[in-house]
Order: C-alpha cells, then structure tokens, then sequence
C-alpha cells in the first residue's frame, strides 16, 4: 500500500537545467582516514552562497576563465596527485586528505591529459555561485519589520528551550563548530552564561591559520556578519529583560572556522579544509555537533559531491552535523548541498508571524526549501523558528551597512533564513548532548524527529507535507528528555557510502497523477505523544540500496514502474485553519 502524503493539487513544470560537475569519475575505494594537519596556501574551487538572509542563488557558471582552471582532484595518494599537477604546469592550493584530494590551479588544455592518469579518480571542476539579494518588500537583509518584535528572544521559546534553561540544561560541556564567516568576540559570543570564557581556538580555514583562543587577529575576523548572527541565535548568553537568554544554548563552547569571506561566499576546497580540521581536533576541542548555514545548488547525486563526502566523513566520525535547507523554496526538489546528504540533519524554517504568543497564525516560511532530494530521500528532517530573527551583527559589517534599516544601530539586527533555523536546531542538539552525551548521531536525529511537532489539522492530518515540515517543529525539551535508543538512518551504511560500494536511495517516490508517497510504509498514525508512529516502526529517514537498475531522466525509475515527474508547482497561497497550534494564513512577504 502507498502512503499518499500530498494534499493539494499538484501540476508538472519543466525541471531546473542542471550540468554535471564531474569531469571524470572511476571506481575506487577510499583506503580510510589519514592523519589530518592544516595546508598552506588558499585557493578557490567552487563558490558557495549563505542559505539564509533570504538570498536568492544565481548560477554564473565556470569560475574558470581564460587558460586556468580551478579544480579538485581525487585519488589515493595525495603526494602523487601533486607531482602530477605540478608535471602539467599547475599548482596545488590545498591539502584535503579527508576525502583524499588536493585543489588545484592548472591550465585548462591539459585537464585530459590529468584526467587520463590512472592515479586520478575524480576531477570536479569550479562552479560559481553567488548572492543576489532581494529588493523591496522582500528585502534581502531577511527583514521583517524594523522595529525589534515583542519578545525578541521568542526562539528559545518556541521550541522549549527556555524550560530547559530553567531546569539548568544550557549546553554545557558541548562544543559547536561552526563553520561560517569568521567570528566577533562580542561578550555573549565570546563568553558563556557562566560568564567564562568559551571562546576556542579559531580556525582561518581561508588562509589555513589557527588564531589561539584570545589572540586579538582572531576576534573580528567576521567581516560580513553572518556568522555572528548565525551564532547568536545558537548560544548567545546574553538575556532579555525578562531574563530569557537570548540563544538556545547559551552554555555551549564555540569553535569558530572561518570559511567564508567578507562578501558571504566560499569556495569548496576552504570549506572541506574546514570540515577535515573539525574532524582532526573533535576530541581536542570536545566538538560534538557542526553547524553548517550555507548552501549551494546540487550538481550531481550526493555521493558524487566533494563538499558532501567531508560532511559525510564528518558524521561518521561522531559529529552531529546540522545544515540549513536553502531559501530556494518553496518549490519540490529545492534542497541545495550539503543539506542533500542523507545523513545529516537538514532544517528549514517557520516563523511566528510577529505575534510570538499566538501560535494560531504561525506558518512555513515561503522561502524555505523542499524536498524530497533527487534520491527520493525526504528532508528538511524538522522545521525550526527561521523568520524576523534578532541576533548580534557588528554594525560596520557588510550586511549591516547594505541593510541598515534592520540594525538597530547598536549591536542587533533582524534576519530570515534557514541559516538561522540551522542555529536553532544546532543548539537544541547541544542541549540534547549535555542530557545524553553517550547519543550517536543517528540517535540524536532519530530523538529531534521522533519528538518534533508536525503540523496538524484538529482532525490530527497533516497541513503541510512531510516534504514541506519534516516531522515538525523542533521540540528541545522533548528531545531531551526522551529515552528513546531508537537510530536513524536505517537501511543506510556511511562507512559503504564513503567507499563507493554502495549508494542510497530515499523511500519518497511519485504517481503518475503527480502525487508524492513514501515507499514500503503501510500507513501512519498520529501520536498522543506529539509525532508520527509509522506503522512499521521505521522512520522515513530510512534508505535503500541504489540498484543498477535506477534511471535518471527527467526524474528517477524505481523498480516498482513509478517515475518522477519533471516537477511540481504549488499554489501561490496556503490558508491555515485557526484551530491548528502552529498555523498561520497566507504567504506574506515579511516573515
């Protein structure tokens, strides 16, 4: 029996015009982690943009111009993959030993000449992406309205954190790297609610340096302020007057790596230089969850993608990784890198509409991005506060200065994005791990989705799809308190994946009428506890193994004769009923 999960009319468009990334690809085995140290010299390989701020994504394509091309090479021996750059004229700008490649410079009449060396697996040549903000109503700074709200702290309290703090679970003993745009030693970032210092080293993963906890040339690295605010909501310590403090783990260590620059983008070869430096030093600095509140769009399938493989070696090394949706929404088939990976915990965002104590009015933001990925694999996991957020930017940072009309001069401003529904959910995971600090990461995303609180109608349906809200609105104190052993990610196999020998598919799939339904799920049914119970006691994280005998057209052909369909296009407006508890009316343009 399929589960039907969609309820509204569902009409065909003309899929997104995606190129391949892969230059050349053959199969081989990673021979496992190898000690990992930082690499001099920086470089550029494919420009990411923030998922937040409401930003739209604008593809420019090749980064590469004129007789050199930007690229990542993998292979197995990274010594010989340099000699091999250097023997084709090119020069090698960065070391990124977790997923075995180098970056690289080389001139582009030799790229088949490289591609061609039996010591050279995959070759994955730069893309550009870049940051277009959005003008008028829709304002890019993420806006909302220019005064602060009633209750500028309403986060924590939207999903339960408040309690928690009340009850002395702050984060405690769990650091978060956050990997975004520098860092500003502002006293709630740079100090807990202990009032210690919890600041760690921070890492330029740009220039390949480490600024020792308390050197003045690390505390205002962030030149564009999105990393401030991203942290900010995470584990500010600071407090309202009303004594709610102002992130959701205000006791939570930080551990700052710079990956992105002054104008809110990266490229891929900085941000897997970020992520091998967290998975080297976890144990040294205690990481235990990462942050990542930036996106780009998918270009090939989630294994294939060098950004994807570090954020998979990172969760197999114990990181809870945590990853924005993108603010492509709200369109099927939206979710961007690394959010695709089947692993991690994707979110994406809602907003309180203003009123942050009437839940009658709250909706899904517009701009959130949407599942299921081009796997069949449905994500955001959990949805998270995301609209009209108040957080810590310097006011001479670029974001600041292009939007002054939501800072309010001193040292907040007011953004949107799932950047910052990202936060929300990284920090619940650190109050998580203070609780239970033994969890795994399969555990601490089965916990956050078996605990959230979907969308529902007083009949007890569901509002919005799971391909829209995930299992639901995160609930903090839910999730920390639950006893469940239960994992997620079942059917799936990280250490397989990584190895290239064998690949996941998701349980989502499509009828012929267009309609979205999970495979292999008799039916759901709808929990006193506040979840869904599916009926075979399997969560839809869950994957199967990718058959040779998977197509990909338009869409994708399971075994089973179903095909994806080019796409879908939703209504222009949703109206919410007045008796849900996390509802709202229409589509409005601040959120």
């Amino acid at each position: 029996m399929h589960v039907a999960l969609s309820r509204r009319e569902l009409k065909r468009v003309t899929p997104r015009n995606e190129t391949p990334m892969i230059l050349k690809t053959r199969s081989a085995s990673n021979e496992g982690r190898r000690t990992l140290r930082t690499a001099e010299g920086s470089g550029s390989v494919v420009f990411l943009t923030l998922g937040l701020l409401g930003l739209a994504l604008a593809i420019l394509g090749p980064r590469s111009t004129g007789t050199e091309a930007r690229v990542i090479i993998q292979g197995q021996d990274a010594g010989q993959l340099e000699r091999l750059v250097e023997e084709v004229g090119g020069h090698v700008t960065h070391q990124l030993p977790i997923i075995n490649a180098v970056g690289a410079t080389i001139p582009r009449h030799r790229i088949d000449e490289l591609t061609a060396q039996p010591a050279v697996t995959r070759l994955f040549e730069d893309r550009t992406v870049e940051a277009s903000g959005k003008g008028g109503k829709g304002g890019g700074g993420g806006g909302g309205k220019t005064s602060a709200p009633v209750n500028p702290t309403y986060y924590p309290s939207l999903v339960g954190a408040d309690r928690l703090h009340a009850e002395g679970v702050t984060g405690r003993g769990v650091t978060v790297a956050v990997l975004d745009t520098g860092f500003w030693a502002h006293d709630d970032l740079a100090r807990s609610a202990d009032r210690k210092w919890r600041q760690l080293d921070h890492y330029d993963a740009i220039r390949d340096r480490v600024h020792a906890a308390g050197d003045p040339k690390g505390k205002d690295t962030d030149k564009f302020g999105h990393s401030s605010h991203v942290m900010s909501v995470m584990l500010s310590s600071g407090e309202s007057q009303s004594g709610v403090y102002h992130g959701v783990a205000p006791n939570a260590d930080i551990l700052p790596v710079k990956v992105l620059g002054r104008d809110g983008t990266g490229t891929y070869a900085d941000v897997i230089r970020g992520i091998g430096f967290v998975v080297a030093n976890k144990d040294y600095y205690g990481v235990r969850v990462m942050n990542l509140s930036l996106s780009a769009p998918a270009q090939s399938r989630y294994w294939d993608d060098p950004l994807n493989q570090a954020v998979m070696r990172a969760w197999q090394a114990g990181i809870v990784v945590v990853a924005s949706a993108g603010n492509t929404g709200p369109g099927p088939q939206t979710i961007g890198v690394p959010g695709n990976v089947p692993y991690v915990i994707t979110v994406g965002a809602m907003t309180d509409n203003y009123t942050p104590g009437d839940g009658s009015d709250d909706f899904l933001a517009s701009f959130s991005s949407t599942g299921p990925t081009r796997e069949g694999f449905l994500k955001p996991e959990v949805v998270a506060p995301g609209g009209h957020m108040l957080g810590l930017m310097h006011p001479h940072n670029e974001i600041a200065g292009k939007y002054s009309e939501y800072h309010d001069g001193g040292d907040r401003f007011v953004m949107s994005g799932t950047s910052q529904s990202a936060a929300v959910v990284s920090g619940v995971a650190a109050l998580v791990l203070e609780q239970s600090p033994w969890l795994t990461p399969d555990q601490v995303k089965a916990r956050l989705m078996e605990t959230a609180r979907p969308r529902v109608d007083a009949n007890g349906e569901l509002v919005y799809t799971v391909f829209e809200q995930g299992a639901g609105l995160v609930d903090a104190y839910a999730a920390a308190n639950s006893t469940s052993e239960a994992s997620a990610n079942a059917g799936l196999h990280v250490g397989l994946d990584l190895a290239g020998i064998q690949h996941f598919g998701g349980r989502a799939n499509q009828l012929p009428d267009g309609t979205y339904f999970l495979m292999g799920l008799d039916g759901y049914t709808w929990s006193e506890a506040g979840g869904f119970m599916w009926s075979d006691g399997m969560t839809w994280s869950d994957g199967y193994m990718w058959a040779d005998g998977l197509l990909w057209a338009d869409g994708l052909l399971w075994a089973d004769g179903y095909m994806w369909a080019d796409g879908l296009l939703w209504a222009d407006g949703m109206v919410w009923s007045d008796a849900l508890p996390m509802a709202a009316n229409i589509w409005v343009d601040q959120q």
